[in-house]
């Protein structure tokens, strides 16, 4: 059965703090899912909990966070935490981040294939109450759902055989189809997958020039900058790795690149480009709301609920 969940997004132009009202106009909204995900901003396990305080039924799920950042105690610790203290479904999504945050911001090696095995595994032995190096969970949250987000032939093959689910972020349906394919080949039973994609309802300037000035941030990193080669704006990419600034490349990003990995438009244009995404393989949809002009994109969300979400909490 196919779910709809928003994403707290945390764009370059909006104060971090919309990252909690985008929460409460996703529970009131009747969504399934909130993804807390990490950047710059909050810590968030924090995020989630105090998401988790705030709203009344919406399930959490925390991440992709980093694996090669915090260990498996750390994650187990963070997750098992947000549960005592939200009373609130929970799970936990991984991915590899990039070389830039794992290395320079975290001081870490960048080994994502190996250090997501065994952090998946590790993880979820705590969470099922097992002890790990040492350690035991005081307050285990057995059966915790492990997602793993998977960009490039190595993560892909570890997703599909450690993960519950695969996360995709800003990636076209035809990426979808073949990533599922993929993991078909790779897993007797393959994990469903999950998609990011960004949303906008009718969207001004201040809202292109949100998703552009976000989107220039995901054409250099590995896995990223391949897919939108793949679109034909390989260009674009070899700009972004030689170092050309951020605010250059956003303003050069053509609004079919948009189009192409996230859902703007009319109402029934988003909801056409959902229906798309799960026509492609996708189990679930997460919304990404852009607010530039739409504050905790709360019209968005309010316009899409009748629409996407029938049946899915």
């Amino acid at each position: 059965m196919s779910s709809i969940g928003v994403v707290t997004p945390f764009w370059l132009d909006r104060p971090p703090s919309e990252a909690l009202d985008i929460a409460v106009a996703a529970d009131d909204t009747g969504f399934s899912t909130l993804w807390i995900g990490e950047m710059a901003t909050f810590d968030a396990f924090a995020l989630a909990t105090a998401a988790g305080l705030r709203t009344s039924g919406i399930s959490l799920k925390i991440g992709p966070l980093a694996a090669g950042v915090r260990s498996p105690v750390a994650l187990a610790l963070g997750l098992s935490t947000v549960v005592a203290t939200t009373g609130r479904r929970a799970s936990l999504a991984l991915g590899a981040s990039s070389p830039r945050i794992v290395t320079e911001w975290h001081g870490r090696p960048w080994e994502p294939v190996r250090r997501m095995r065994q952090t998946v595994r590790d993880t979820r032995a705590l969470m099922n109450g097992n002890r790990v190096a040492g350690f035991r969970l005081q307050q285990p949250v057995p059966g915790t759902s492990i997602a793993v987000a998977a960009f490039g032939p190595g993560m892909t093959r570890v997703a599909a055989e450690e993960a519950d689910e695969v996360v995709l972020n800003l990636v076209s349906t035809d990426h979808v189809t073949r990533v599922r394919a993929e993991l078909a080949e790779l897993a007797r039973v393959p994990p469903p997958i999950a998609v990011w994609i960004p949303a906008a309802l009718e969207p001004g300037p201040d809202t292109l020039r949100q998703l552009r000035s976000q989107l220039a941030v995901y054409l250099a990193p590995p896995g990223y900058g391949e897919m939108f080669t793949a679109l034909g704006h390989g260009e674009l990419v070899a700009r972004a790795r030689a170092g050309t600034p951020r605010s250059e490349l956003a303003r050069d990003i053509p609004v079919s690149v948009l189009e192409a990995v996230g859902a703007i438009g009319s109402a029934a244009d988003v909801a056409g480009r959902v229906q798309a995404y799960l026509d492609a393989g996708a189990g679930h949809v997460g919304l990404v709301p852009a607010t530039a002009e739409d504050p905790a994109g709360r019209r968005l969300l309010t316009t899409l609920s009748p629409l996407l979400t029938k049946g899915s909490r």
